[in-house]
């Protein structure tokens, strides 16, 4: 892998990570487009650390105050959201990793991504209009906050997390669509979907780690998983920076616009996938 590959790699990590459209659909996809055979397991170990890295700088004052009060009901509903995640990962982790090299898969997972953006905003539009005469009336609006959020909320939003560990289908996208569905504010909904990625994003790297042991892959410091500790140390990097960037943008059009734009990307994605799996052919 050559530093620019690791570069666009990298860059492309960070953004993805967070906006709602899978990031490892789209390291597939550039993977494929860019021809790389090598084993890039460690690579993409090391580039989820630098996300990691990223929600960890710009959510650190939510993290400083679940840290301050470790028993509230916010670390419930983490802990919650956690559990469907961990047994999928650990019941299908060899289904998952097969899924990974189907063009088949990758390109409808792209429009099951599309298909919960357009129809989680579609609800929670609806739902909010429904819902405007009853909020004049009584006072208190109908969304959901820290304060009335409850463990089914957080299971519910955690079974969308687990499905999205299949690439294609986005973490963030499914999460943030799950928290819609169930009347979450826009804004604690990308939030606590961001939170929530950081013990996914943990589970992710110690899975990751065991295997490259198993395999040896982190033997021989000068080509480690057969990428080199250069291009590695640039892929880090740019991810991390590009996170950065990603998850205040995210949040920002969360809270502000809609995730129509998102959807349509996502459709126009699975279908371009669908075309080249079934007729073109130049990538799957």
């Amino acid at each position: 892998m050559s530093i620019w590959e690791a570069l666009i790699l990298g860059i492309v990590q960070g953004i993805t990570e967070f906006l709602p459209v899978s990031s490892s659909g789209h390291l597939v996809l550039l993977q494929k487009i860019f021809g790389i055979t090598e084993p890039v397991m460690l690579f993409d170990t090391a580039v989820h650390g630098g996300t990691l890295v990223a929600v960890l700088v710009v959510l650190r004052q939510d993290i400083l105050n679940i840290l301050r009060r470790i028993f509230q009901p916010l670390t419930l509903f983490i802990i919650a959201g956690t559990i469907p995640i961990v047994i999928a990962g650990l019941l299908f982790k060899d289904h998952i990793e097969n899924a990974f090299t189907s063009g088949t898969f990758l390109c409808f997972a792209f429009l099951i991504t599309s298909a919960l953006l357009f129809l989680s905003e579609k609800f929670f539009r609806r739902s909010q209009a429904v819902g405007f005469l009853d909020r004049l009336e009584e006072g208190p609006p109908s969304e959901k906050f820290q304060d009335n959020m409850t463990i089914p909320d957080a299971l519910f939003i955690g079974i969308f997390q687990a499905v999205a560990i299949l690439p294609g289908i986005s973490r963030s996208g499914a999460t943030i669509s799950a928290g819609l569905f169930r009347g979450l504010n826009r804004d604690f909904a990308a939030r606590f979907s961001f939170i929530l990625s950081i013990p996914a994003i943990l589970g992710a790297l110690v899975l990751q780690v065991m295997d490259l042991f198993k395999t040896d892959a982190l033997h021989g410091a000068g080509n480690p998983g057969g990428v080199g500790l250069l291009p590695m140390a640039v892929g880090v990097i740019s991810a991390a920076i590009a996170g950065f960037f990603s998850i205040r943008i995210t949040l920002k059009i969360v809270k502000e616009r809609s995730l129509f734009g998102f959807a349509l990307y996502t459709g126009i994605l699975g279908v371009l996938v669908l075309i080249d799996r079934f007729w073109t052919n130049f990538f799957f």
